[in-house]
């Protein structure tokens, strides 16, 4: 089975075609191969965002490139596709409608079945697949989200999250308020800047807000952003009281928000007796994350499943991955709807279960990751 996956809910336009082999989730031996994973990136000028309406035009003006470049690189053709899959929710309303738009023309041109994909899941099923963790206790963070999540019954739960901004947005607004360059991405900027001569460099104090399993960085952010206003009025840390350089506010700041979000995820690991963590979204190719999380992980006995940017970052193979696994699982329904009317349940239907008719297959932001029926696990 061949599945084509449409991501673009930020700034990165992603579009990939996996393949499932005939035995694919029953045999463990059978693996799933990726045929292309093509990205492109919508990049704003240093201090700025990337706003709904720019980032939607980026991805009307690439998708159909990128999709033509990912059926090349595959070397299969349109006819070859099994069902097409889009990312339904959540993220930025403006490039999801974009992608869902050529998600349904693709549908209607090929005669394809759409399946709508949650990001979420997708980022979870695809890391699972390259590092084969088996059940781990999952840490997803990205620009939009923030969760410690862990599978049972047929659901991925969330145990905490970000009660505010996620911890990538955090970091971003903190490369936006120093200049930092958005090419290739803020946070892995901060990153190179933090790990600069290492051993010279000074951890500032910064608010440290765990509440329960739950964080909160709106709170970090402006106490950095006012230290990085300070230290830009003293133009290299001149004038701040012990020669603060943008080096030490980058570290600070990673070794504060990481610190938070390891302590989190091994209140997890201890309450459903898990000895793996599997790292996932965009934040989740920064190796000190990984670092800070291995040495927790392995005071537990334990290990840490991560992958590179070709899979952390927002892509299409993990929405086709995702897409692949609902529909491959597509003729398992739900005991009874629980719903009252048949509106209603066609959208929550949706939602649960992924393969939508071309008139439901819309997009929505707040979609959560605990929403989804995962019926293609035990």
């Amino acid at each position: 089975m061949l599945a084509l996956g449409l991501e673009g809910s930020a700034n990165k336009l992603g579009i990939g075609i996996i393949e499932h082999p005939a035995g694919y989730n029953v045999d463990p031996t059978v693996r799933a191969k990726i045929l292309s994973n093509i990205r492109h990136t919508f990049v704003s000028p240093p201090g700025t965002g990337f706003l709904p309406k720019d980032t939607a035009l980026h991805h009307r003006e690439w998708i159909v490139k990128l999709v033509l470049q990912a059926l090349d690189t595959a070397g299969v053709t349109w006819k070859e596709i099994d069902c097409i899959c889009y990312t339904r929710g959540p993220g930025m309303g403006a490039p999801l409608q974009s992608v869902a738009l050529a998600a349904r023309l693709l549908s209607l041109l090929w005669s394809k079945p759409l399946v709508g994909v949650n990001h979420c899941i997708g980022h979870i099923e695809m890391g699972r697949e390259i590092t084969h963790a088996q059940n781990p206790v999952v840490l997803y963070v990205s620009g939009g989200n923030t969760q410690v999540i862990a599978y049972a019954d047929q659901r991925y739960r969330i145990f905490g999250e970000a009660l505010d901004i996620a911890v990538g947005n955090c970091l971003d607004r903190f490369a936006r308020c120093l200049g930092i360059s958005n090419d290739p991405a803020p946070g892995y900027n901060i990153e190179q800047l933090a790990k600069k001569d290492v051993q010279r460099r000074k951890l500032l104090d910064l608010p440290y807000a765990v509440k329960g399993m739950d964080c909160s960085f709106s709170g970090i952010l402006a106490s950095a952003e006012g230290l990085a206003k300070h230290h830009k009025l003293a133009r290299g840390g001149a004038g701040v009281p012990g020669g603060v350089t943008t080096e030490d506010l980058c570290f600070s700041l990673q070794e504060t928000v990481f610190s938070m979000l390891v302590e989190i995820t091994e209140r997890a690991m201890s309450h459903v007796d898990s000895r793996q963590v599997l790292i996932v979204g965009g934040v989740g190719c920064n190796l000190r994350l990984q670092e800070m999380m291995g040495v927790m992980a392995r005071d537990r006995g334990g290990m840490v499943f991560g992958t590179d940017e070709r899979f952390c970052i927002d892509n299409g193979i993990m929405i086709a991955h995702a897409g692949g696994l609902a529909y491959g699982y597509r003729h398992v329904k739900p005991q009874g709807t629980g719903m009252g009317g048949e509106g209603k349940w066609r959208r929550k239907r949706a939602k649960e279960e992924g393969v939508v008719e071309v008139e439901d297959a819309g997009v929505t932001q707040r979609f959560r990751t605990d929403e989804v029926w995962v019926k293609w696990r035990d």
